[in-house]
């Protein structure tokens, strides 16, 4: 069966802020974008409710209807938005040359110009309590989600750097931080763990890890089992926060575009360039510090403009069979 085969000007990989926002500034330079939502439609803000951090929304706004909204606003300027995947790339080295992506494997893109917006994906500990009150209390992300706890206990699970900068967020707003790590030493860098055991409200347990999330709708408390003794208590909470990494959706991406060790894209500087001419990347796949949708749609946005200005300065491609 052969492949169906589609040109276009801007091809547009992910759909969370940095993409939507990306092809809102692609359509308006007449860029003919065209948007493959990928697997999560909206992105990890599609698994968050309350939005109350990010600009113009002074009563806040659940995650899913702003992606909605962002959607409908990239498609009144001509953004064309389609439900698919990449499969498979082939991106050109030479200047003005024409990327191919492959979309479920049955359609391929060739594009002048490719925005790489596909973000990251939070590691959880996968245990069923805690996937099931996701929204519910347990968060990913305490600088998105930290607020709605305010003067509560609540819990976090790591021990890198990321665990102990949001441990130390968390103890400015929270009543207690319970910090659970699981070895019997944190990774975090020694300024950080001074950080974490400088503040009175964080109880550091080491060697600890979470046997349950408790509570039905929402989180209630935790049952942590410590991993040298078998030993298990309960605490009441109201908040489970997972600190223990992401993982940037870049693995089809392996062999075609620079990356460092953990898997981020790199774009140098404060470009969103990547190793091949006319890609681009933006987001949480190239972001690994800051994480907040009003950065990723920033680098939209800086991605939308790199492309345009790339195509300005090339000559059309001749058509290829």
């Amino acid at each position: 069966m052969s492949e169906k085969i589609e040109r276009v000007k801007t091809l547009i990989l992910g759909s969370g802020p940095a993409g939507y926002t990306a092809a809102i500034y692609a359509a308006r330079a007449d860029l003919k974008p065209i948007m493959y939502t990928g697997m999560e439609p909206g992105g990890q803000l599609t698994t968050t409710t309350e939005v109350d951090n990010f600009p113009g929304y002074p009563e806040g706004i659940d995650g899913p209807t702003m992606m909605v909204q962002l959607q409908q606003q990239a498609e009144r300027f001509g953004t064309e938005v389609r439900i698919g995947m990449a499969t498979a790339v082939d991106f050109s080295n030479e200047v003005g040359g024409i990327h191919k992506v492959t979309i479920d494997d049955s359609i391929v893109i060739e594009a002048e110009t490719v925005i790489i917006s596909t973000g990251a994906t939070a590691k959880y500990l996968n245990i069923p309590s805690e996937q099931r009150l996701r929204g519910g209390g347990v968060s990913a992300c305490a600088v998105c989600d930290g607020f709605f706890y305010k003067g509560q206990d609540v819990a976090i699970v790591g021990g890198g750097d990321t665990a102990a900068e949001e441990a130390s967020y968390l103890a400015n707003i929270c009543n207690k931080v319970t910090m659970l790590v699981r070895k019997d030493f944190m990774r975090a860098s020694k300024a950080m763990q001074h950080r974490v055991n400088s503040l009175p409200n964080i109880d550091l347990r080491y060697n600890s890890e979470v046997d349950e999330v408790l509570g039905e709708q929402v989180v209630e408390g935790l049952r942590i089992v410590n991993n040298k003794t078998g030993e298990k208590e309960e605490i009441p909470i109201t908040g489970f926060f997972v600190a223990i990494g992401h993982k940037p959706n870049t693995e089809i991406f392996k062999g075609q575009l620079e990356m460092d060790e953990t898997g981020y894209l790199i774009t140098p500087g404060k470009s969103t360039k990547t190793s091949r001419p006319g890609v681009f990347a933006s987001g949480d796949v190239q972001d690994k510090e800051y994480r907040q949708a009003v950065t990723a749609a920033g680098t939209g946005c800086m991605a939308a403009l790199d492309a345009e200005r790339y195509l300005a300065t090339i000559e059309t491609p001749q058509e290829v069979s």
